[in-house]
């Protein structure tokens, strides 16, 4: 039997895969959680031998979850599923050490066959996704300027992303113009969109 963590904040969705999964003959879903906080604790209770994680969840998204799974339970094969097909989730999900990275609207037997193959100690990756990755490539923001301007998406000033982030402000202004000029945008407002929408933030 192929053991299955599924973490997913939407319950539906979840209930949804889980149910699918079940289904199968060779698949028990051991355990199910709402956020990515919950996910490393879940996991080392239940030892499920795959792990289907959504990017987008309330406290830790889920490709950190993925990062601190592979450290925690090596074992564990992580698959990123997630509504977000951005090329920038999938360079980070491979980067936090993900097997697999599947979008939810793919058909549900491409989803079961993803899970096995990762099982299997195969990599999984959408095709589309994986070319569109490749025509984009890569993040060009650093790990600090992605952290400043992540902190500051929310709408603060510059004295609040400071305080937030133990830096100067002056530190803070220079992080945020660099990302400014790197995503091609006129306002941190916009840099952070563009970021977002490519999956760099």
């Amino acid at each position: 039997m192929i053991r299955v963590l599924l973490a997913d904040d939407q319950a539906l969705v979840r209930g949804a895969l889980a149910a699918m999964l079940s289904i199968e003959a060779d698949i028990e879903v051991v355990a199910e959680v709402g956020s990515g906080d919950e996910v490393v604790a879940a996991a080392q209770r239940t030892s499920p031998d795959v792990a289907l994680l959504d990017v987008q969840m309330p406290g830790k998204d889920g490709l950190t979850a993925a990062a601190e799974l592979r450290k925690a339970l090596p074992a564990c094969r992580v698959v990123v599923c997630t509504t977000f097909g951005r090329p920038g989730y999938l360079a980070r999900a491979m980067s936090a050490g993900a097997a697999g990275f599947v979008v939810k609207d793919a058909p549900p037997e491409q989803l079961v066959e993803a899970v096995r193959r990762v099982h299997a100690g195969l990599r999984v990756v959408d095709p589309a996704l994986a070319a569109e990755s490749l025509a984009s490539g890569a993040s060009p923001l650093t790990d600090r300027e992605r952290e400043v301007l992540l902190t500051a998406s929310d709408g603060g000033t510059v004295s609040d992303v400071a305080k937030a982030l133990h830096l100067s402000e002056g530190t803070v202004r220079n992080h945020l113009s660099s990302a400014i000029g790197k995503t091609g945008a006129r306002t941190r407002a916009e840099a952070a969109r563009i970021a977002e929408d490519r999956g760099w933030l």
